[in-house]
C-alpha cells in the first residue's frame, strides 16, 4: 500500500506549557514533505518516507484547530501509538478511526520543543512516519475532522528511547508430546540480532485468563512448557523480552494448539498390484482407519537417503514404487503434534515379468568386483540408475549412479566382499528424472529393469531333500515325493535331482537305477517295476560342482497281481455278510408275520406214519396200559377220519392225560413234555395253538365224543416193512423189547371203521 502525505514543520509556542531549550540546539525546524508511505500486512508503516531537504524551510507559528476537539471520546479517534526501530531513523505513528467517521481526514501534530511543532494535515489514512529527536520526549496528537463540529482527538506521550519496538515472531511452530509443549519461533532478520529471549503465555482455549507466570525461554528460538493436559486444546501467545534495543515487545497473535495425538493411526489394508502400463512398477495403496491428516515417510530398506515424506489429508493413499523392499512409517499429525508412527514393510518382489527376465547380465570378477550390463536402447530414455545387491538373509546394499554413454557399469571395490557358495541377487532400477539420481523424491520415480542371480563360487549341495515318501499305486508303478533342498544348503544353481532306486532279485543280486529329475519337480512316478518286489529309494540334488548328499532311505513294496481280484472278492464277501447278518432277522420277521411257521412232521426223515382203523375202545385200553419202557422222544398222534366230526377230539385228549410211565412219579409225564417243548420252540408254539383250537372246539360241541382229522402226512415205509400182527401183540412186544430201535404202539382194528388211528414212532 502506498500513501502520499505532506508533513509541515513550523515553529510554535505551545499553549499549555513552555519547554526549556537545550543549549547548542537550533530553535528552528526545517519544513519537509513526506511522500510514498508504505505499510505491511498488519498496517504498520514501512520506513520509506524520506524528508526532502529542498522542500524544508523555516516556519514558525502554532497549530490551532477551529474549535476545541473532544479527547477520549468513545466514538472518536483512538488507539494512537508511536514507535521506532533500532535500525531506522524514523518513527511510525498509527491510530484507529472513529466509529461514526465517514470520509474522515486527520491532522497529526508532533511537539518535542517549545515553539517547535510538526504538523501533517489532510491525512486520509491511519499511519504516518515522522522524524523526531531521540533525546527529547515527544508529544503526538491526532485530530479527526479538525475543521468540523465533530472534531475528536487522541494524545500520545513518550520518550523516543523507550519507543524502540521489536515485532512479534514471523513464524511460530508447536510440538506436543508426553504433556509438554515445545514452541519454536523465527524472528525478523533485523530483530534476530538483538533478541536474546522470549516469553510464552498460555491458557485453556475456553479459559478467560492467562496462566501466570509466563514461561521464559532459555534461548532466542525455543521454549518448552510442561505439565499440560495432553487431551486439552490451548491458546498460546509469545513475545520477546525487552532490552535496550527492544524496549517494546508486543504479543503475537493468538495461536490455537490442538490436543496431543497419543494413539497410533491404523491402516486398514495395504494392497500390492501391478501397473500394467509400466512394467517394473507396482501400485501400493491403503486406507486409513480415521480421516485425519497423515504423514507417510517412505524409505528403502537398503537405507538409501533421504527418506522423503508425503503428507495427505485424504482417507487413503496411493504410491507407485519399484520392486525394491520399502518401509513406510505412517503418523497422524496436526500443527502441534504428530502421533507415534506405525511401520509397514512392503516386501521385495522377486518375480519379474517374462519380458523383463534375462535382460540384466552380471559378471563376477572376484570377491570385491562385479559388472552389470543392460541393453543399449535404455540410454535413450534413462540416465539415472540404482543397483542393489544382497546375499541370502542379508540387507541390500545400494549404489546410485549417472550413466549416459555406456550400457555397462563395474563396481569395485565393494563395501563388503562376496562370499563363496552364497547366492547373490543383483537388481537394476531405472530413474527417469535426473534429480532422482540422489533420491530427492520417491513416489513414481523408479522402475525395476531386471534381476540376476550369481555365485562367486559354486559347490555341491550339503543338504538332501527331506520328507521322502512313496506310494505304490499299481503292481508296476509307484510315486515318490520329496521336499526341496533349502537354499543355503544348495551352494550353487540346482541342476536337478537324482533318484537312486535299488532292488534285489530272487538270487539276491542288487540292482541300482539312477533317475534324473528336473530341479523344479518335487515328485516322480516310477514305472515298469517288478510285481511284489521290495525297493529302496534315496534322493539327492546336484549342481555344476557335483552331486550332493543323499537323503534317508525309504522302502516300499509293489502290489501283487491278484491284489485287485482279492480286494474285489473281499468287497463282495463283506456285502454278503452284511446282508446275511442284517437281512436274516428282517426276513424272519416278515415270514412269521405273513407266513406262520407250522411244523410238518412229514417233512422230517425221523418221523414215520402208520395208518389204521380203530374204535373208541382203544382209548380205554391205552388209558389202563402200563408202559414198561417209554422214551421221552416218542410222539403219538391220533388223527381222526374225515367222515367224523372234528369236535370228537374233546373226548379223546382227556384219556391221553392218564398215561403214566411205570415206576415214574405222577409229574414225570408233564416234565418230559416240558423238556421237549423247551428243546423245540416251534413245538411249543404248536401246542399253544392246538390248545387254543381245542378250547374253541369244546365250546362248539359240548358233551360229544369227537375224533379229529389231522393234516399231517408221513411216509408209508414203516407200515410196509412191519408184519401184519394183532394190535395187542404188537403193543406188548414193542413195550418189552428194549433192544429194538423203535418203540411202536399199534391197536387192532375195531369193527367200526369210523376211525383211523395213526401211530408215529421216532427212533430212540
Amino acid at each position: 500500500m502506498v500513501i502520499s502525505a505532506n508533513c509541515h514543520l513550523s515553529v510554535a509556542e505551545p499553549r499549555s506549557r513552555r519547554q526549556h531549550v537545550e543549549p547548542g540546539r537550533s530553535e528552528e525546524w526545517r519544513f519537509c514533505e513526506c511522500s510514498h508511505l508504505r505499510f505491511d500486512a498488519d498496517h504498520r508503516v514501512l520506513p520509506s518516507c524520506q524528508a526532502s531537504t529542498d522542500s524544508c524551510k523555516k516556519s514558525s507559528g502554532a497549530f490551532v484547530s477551529s474549535q476545541a476537539c473532544r479527547q477520549h471520546h468513545p466514538d472518536g479517534v483512538r488507539d494512537l501509538d508511536c514507535f521506532g526501530r533500532h535500525y531506522e531513523p524514523t518513527y511510525n505513528c498509527t491510530w484507529g478511526p472513529g466509529r461514526n467517521a465517514t470520509r474522515s481526514t486527520y491532522t497529526l501534530v508532533v511537539t518535542q520543543r517549545i515553539n517547535k511543532t510538526m504538523i501533517c494535515p489532510n491525512i486520509s489514512n491511519f499511519y504516518q512516519t515522522i522524524r523526531i529527536f531521540k533525546d527529547l520526549n515527544v508529544s503526538v496528537e491526532i485530530f479527526e475532522n479538525s475543521q468540523s463540529d465533530g472534531c475528536t482527538k487522541a494524545v500520545f506521550l513518550g520518550s523516543p528511547k523507550s519507543l524502540l519496538r521489536c515485532d512479534a515472531p514471523v513464524n511460530v511452530s508447536f510440538s506436543r508430546s508426553f504433556g509438554a509443549l515445545s514452541v519454536a519461533v523465527t524472528w525478523k532478520q533485523e530483530d534476530a540480532k538483538v533478541i536474546t529471549k522470549f516469553v510464552v503465555r498460555y491458557k485453556l482455549l475456553d479459559s478467560p485468563s492467562w496462566n501466570q507466570p509466563f514461561v521464559e525461554s532459555l534461548g532466542a528460538n525455543t521454549c518448552s512448557v510442561r505439565n499440560l493436559n495432553a487431551s486439552r486444546v490451548y491458546a498460546v501467545q509469545t513475545r520477546c523480552v525487552t532490552n535496550e534495543k527492544c524496549s517494546l515487545c508486543p504479543w503475537s497473535s493468538v495461536y490455537v494448539v490442538p490436543a496431543e495425538l497419543t494413539t497410533q493411526r491404523v491402516v486398514v489394508s495395504i494392497t500390492d498390484t501391478d501397473v500394467a502400463e509400466e512394467p517394473g512398477k507396482r501400485l501400493i495403496s491403503g486406507a486409513f482407519q480415521r480421516r485425519d491428516c497423515h504423514r507417510l515417510t517412505i524409505g528403502k530398506v537398503s537405507g538409501e537417503p533421504p527418506p522423503p515424506h508425503v503428507d495427505t489429508c485424504q482417507s487413503d493413499f496411493r504410491l507407485i514404487l519399484s520392486y525394491s523392499a520399502y518401509q513406510i512409517n505412517i503418523s497422524a499429525y496436526n500443527n502441534a503434534s504428530i502421533s507415534t508412527p506405525v511401520s509397514h514393510i512392503v516386501p521385495e518382489r522377486e518375480t519379474m515379468h517374462a519380458e523383463d527376465d534375462g535382460r540384466l547380465n552380471v559378471s563376477v570378477h572376484n570377491s570385491t568386483a562385479f559388472s552389470i550390463r543392460w541393453r543399449p536402447d535404455v540410454l535413450k530414455t534413462f540416465v539415472c540408475y540404482s543397483v542393489e545387491w544382497k546375499g541370502s538373509g542379508q540387507t541390500a546394499i545400494y549404489k546410485s549412479f549417472y550413466e549416459d554413454v555406456n550400457n555397462y557399469k563395474t563396481f569395485s571395490p565393494l563395501p563388503e566382499p562376496l562370499e563363496p557358495y552364497k547366492r547373490y541377487s543383483i537388481v537394476l532400477h531405472t530413474r527417469p528424472d535426473k534429480d532422482t539420481c540422489n533420491m530427492k523424491k520417491i513416489n513414481n520415480s523408479e522402475s525395476t529393469y531386471g534381476r540376476a542371480y550369481v555365485y562367486l563360487l559354486e559347490g555341491s549341495p550339503v543338504g538332501a531333500p527331506a520328507n521322502i515318501s512313496c506310494h505304490s499305486g499299481t503292481p508296476n508303478s509307484a510315486v515318490v515325493r520329496w521336499s526341496p533342498i533349502p537354499e543355503e544348503q544348495v551352494r550353487g544353481f540346482l541342476r536337478g535331482y537324482v533318484l537312486h532306486l535299488v532292488h534285489s532279485n530272487q538270487r539276491g543280486v542288487r540292482t541300482e537305477t539312477n533317475i534324473t529329475v528336473d530341479p523344479d519337480l518335487n515328485s516322480y512316478k516310477l514305472q515298469e517295476l517288478q510285481v511284489d518286489t521290495v525297493y529302496q529309494v534315496q534322493v539327492s540334488g546336484f549342481t555344476s560342482a557335483g552331486a550332493g548328499v543323499r537323503s534317508a532311505t525309504i522302502f516300499f513294496k509293489t502290489d501283487h497281481e491278484g491284489y485287485f481280484r482279492f480286494r474285489s472278492f473281499i468287497t463282495v464277501l463283506a456285502v454278503v455278510i452284511t446282508v446275511s447278518v442284517f437281512g436274516t432277522p428282517i426276513l424272519k420277521r416278515a415270514k412269521s408275520k405273513f407266513w406262520p411257521n407250522i411244523p410238518n412232521p412229514g417233512n422230517s426223515s425221523a418221523v414215520q406214519k402208520i395208518e389204521g382203523s380203530c374204535q373208541l375202545e382203544l382209548l380205554g385200553i391205552l388209558s389202563s396200559l402200563k408202559v414198561e419202557e417209554w422214551h421221552t422222544e416218542t410222539l403219538q398222534i391220533l388223527e381222526n377220519d374225515p367222515l367224523v366230526p372234528a369236535c370228537t377230539l374233546a373226548t379223546v385228549l382227556p384219556l391221553l392225560g392218564s398215561f403214566e410211565l411205570e415206576g415214574d412219579p405222577v409229574d414225570t409225564t408233564s416234565k418230559w413234555i416240558q423238556e421237549d417243548l423247551e428243546d423245540d420252540p416251534g413245538a411249543f408254539s404248536s401246542v399253544l395253538e392246538a390248545d387254543t383250537v381245542l378250547e374253541r372246539q369244546r365250546a362248539d360241541c359240548p358233551g360229544s365224543t369227537v375224533a379229529f382229522t389231522s393234516d399231517y402226512t408221513t411216509m408209508e415205509m414203516f407200515q410196509q416193512m412191519m408184519p401184519q400182527t394183532p394190535a395187542h401183540e404188537a403193543v406188548t412186544s414193542g413195550m418189552n423189547n428194549k433192544s429194538e430201535d423203535f418203540t411202536v404202539v399199534r391197536y387192532k382194528e375195531l369193527e367200526s371203521d369210523c376211525y383211523r388211528c395213526h401211530f408215529y414212532v421216532q427212533p430212540k
